[in-house]
Formats: C-alpha cells, sequence, structure tokens
C-alpha cells in the first residue's frame, strides 16, 4: 500500500511533536559500499544509465547519496574490510563530500542476529578483558576514521561477542558493559560522533522492546536507535511505521533503517543462487528496476514521515563480480548470492530510476 493511501486510511500514525529535533526529511540518505573496494581491484566498472563509465561514488552521489556505510570486521581472512581498507575507504569517501558510518561487528567475519564470533585476537578474553578490547579497539578506528556516525555492533539482536554478551534469560548486564565502553570510546574519540545500536527485524515492535529496554534499564546511552528493514522478512510498510513511530517515541530517541534492499531482476549473474528469488517478493512490485526504485521509495516515505533520520540501502554496488565473493575465508569462489540486490546491474549501470530523497 502506499504511503498516501496508508494515511488517508488512517494506519499511518506518525508523532506530532517527536521527544527529540533534528532537520526535517531525512538527512542520512545512506549506501552501504563495503564490498566495493575488492569490486574495484578486480576491475568492476560502474557506469550511468546510459553506459558512460563514471565513478561509483559519484553516481550514488548524484542519486541522492549523502552517507556511506562502512563494514569493519577485525582481522579478516581476505584482507578486505579491516582498519587500514576501511581508513582508506573513508578518506576517499570524504573527497567525495560524503558523510561516514562506521559498522563495528567486532569479529573477524560477519555478525548478525545468527552468529557473533569473537575475533581471534580476543579469544580466551573474559568479560572485563573484552569490555577493554571494546573501548581500545573502537577508539583506535575512530580516531583512524574519524566517523561521523557509528555502530557498536551489527545486528545485536541477542548480543554480541558471544557468548560472553550474549543475552541469556533477559540478562543484559554482560552485553550493556560492552556497549557502554564501545559508547564511551566513540564519544572520548569525538563528542560529536552519534552512537547507533542497531537490531534486526523492524517488523516486531515486541523484539524492540524487549532488546532496548534490556539495554536502557542497564544504563546503556546512543544517540540512534538503528534498525534492518527487508520486506521480505520484516512485515508491511504499515507495520514499519509503527515500529518506527513507537521506538522513537518510547526512547526519545530518532531511528534509522541501518538496512534495506529489493531485487531489480531475478536473473542470477554468478554461481550462486540469489537469496530472494521471486518475481514479486513483496505487496505484488515486481523484481524490476522500476519495482526496486518502487519498495525503496516506500521504505524512504514511511521513514520520513515516521520522523526517522533516514535509510541506508545495502549492498548497492555488490554486482556479480567474480572474485568478490561472501566468504571471508573464500572471497575468490565464494559467490555472491545478493548481486540481484544491487543498484546496478550486470553491466554496472546503476538503475535510473531509483533515488534517495529527502
Amino acid at each position: 500500500m502506499k504511503l498516501a493511501a496508508l494515511m488517508a486510511a488512517g494506519l499511518l500514525l506518525v508523532p506530532a511533536t517527536p521527544a527529540f529535533a533534528h532537520e526535517k526529511g531525512l538527512t542520512m540518505r545512506g549506501a552501504d559500499v563495503s564490498t566495493l573496494p575488492r569490486a574495484q581491484d578486480l576491475g568492476a566498472v560502474y557506469r550511468d544509465a546510459k553506459g558512460h563509465r563514471a565513478d561509483p561514488y559519484e553516481l550514488l552521489k548524484k542519486a541522492g547519496v549523502n552517507y556511506v556505510r562502512l563494514r569493519i570486521w577485525n582481522n579478516p581472512t581476505s584482507g578486505y574490510n579491516n582498519k587500514a581498507e576501511v581508513v582508506a575507504q573513508a578518506r576517499e569517501a570524504r573527497e567525495h563530500g560524503l558523510k561516514v558510518l562506521v559498522d563495528f561487528h567486532y569479529s573477524d567475519t560477519w555478525a548478525d542476529p545468527g552468529k557473533q564470533f569473537i575475533p581471534a585476537a580476543w579469544a580466551g578474553h573474559d568479560l572485563a578483558q573484552l569490555q577493554k578490547d571494546v573501548y581500545d579497539y573502537t577508539y583506535d578506528v575512530c580516531k583512524a576514521t574519524r566517523p561521523d556516525s557509528v555502530q557498536i555492533g551489527n545486528e545485536i539482536n541477542t548480543g554480541m561477542l558471544w557468548p560472553v554478551g550474549q543475552v541469556n534469560n533477559s540478562d543484559f548486564a554482560p552485553l550493556a558493559s560492552l556497549l557502554k565502553s564501545g559508547y564511551n570510546a566513540a564519544k572520548a574519540c569525538s563528542p560529536r560522533t552519534q552512537v547507533m545500536i542497531h537490531t534486526a527485524d523492524a517488523g516486531s515492535i515486541g523484539a524492540a522492546h524487549w532488546f532496548y529496554d534490556g539495554i536502557a534499564a542497564q544504563g546503556v546511552k546512543w544517540d540512534i536507535t538503528a534498525l534492518s528493514y527487508y520486506c521480505m522478512w520484516h512485515g508491511d510498510l504499515t507495520n514499519l511505521a509503527s515500529v518506527l513511530t513507537d521506538v522513537q517515541t518510547r526512547y526519545g530517541k530518532p531511528a534509522v533503517i541501518a538496512e534495506t534492499a529489493y531485487p531489480y531482476t531475478t536473473e542470477n549473474y554468478d554461481h550462486l543462487e540469489n537469496i530472494i528469488t521471486s518475481a514479486a517478493p513483496c505487496d505484488g512490485i515486481p523484481a524490476s528496476q522500476q519495482g526496486q526504485a518502487t519498495e525503496f521509495s516506500q521504505v524512504q516515505d514511511v521513514a520520513r514521515a515516521s520522523g526517522a533520520l533516514g535509510v541506508f540501502y545495502w549492498e548497492p554496488t555488490w554486482t556479480a563480480i567474480d572474485g568478490n565473493g561472501w566468504d571471508t575465508e573464500d572471497i575468490e569462489s565464494s559467490g555472491n548470492a545478493w548481486e540481484n540486490m544491487a543498484t546496478f546491474d550486470d553491466r554496472g549501470r546503476i538503475n535510473p530510476y531509483i533515488v534517495w530523497r529527502r
């Protein structure tokens, strides 16, 4: 259902006067471009809609992007998304006039609701030592990258740095101590750095209450509530509006959709099957370039109407390039199950319909 219809039907509730104040409209119009350096090293070419070769940052900026999100792993086997790579990429993004969000996974590989592996260098460390590890690492990376925003953890629905920082029996104390370390380090580096705490599942108010109530009760501070929203897994736009409105009112902080995406095709361009294969994954919207743009616009419209700060697309530049696989242990041959969700097609041309809008 389109935004206007939601509002006309009284299904989209927007707080009249938020408990926080920020510039009207979407001020964080983001793109996660974490795999871009690897793609470029392998010779990937990005083009405008007419097929003219152009810099991918400039193409995204022209489409409305003003913020990049950069994943950081402690010591990945692939050598990508480590501190040195993220420092270089943050510098390049700034040269294009873009702001930077550093997404700390506190792992050597992917961290998400199903896994939160302690990095090898921190193996065997108890909670007290992990608190110091998180503080020192966060501060060091922040000093080197000077980010505008940071995420203390990635999709930490039940904690991070498992098993030490995992939430068991609703005991948030261990996780809270780690989050406090990350927050304090980011603020010590720069008081202006905005700290996000990020969970997946923007479709569940219950899950949001359980998690954010739990950390708030432990005295954890954060600046922005960050949620992942994929319509294929996290419900419809009406529910998204309800969750965004609720968490902003309940915690008195702005929210951001830290991840979203939609397929532009059902075609598969490498040997790994795509995660999403449906011809119309949500609301009858086709997996086409226009469909991708429509779904993304609707998500942005709901975020804006709900008073959120912005939306980040995940990952618009991750096209099917041989050697740019998902597995940090086998980046050469593991493949990409997400290339049909990129905003660039298999020939590197940007989707001419997609726009990041204020």
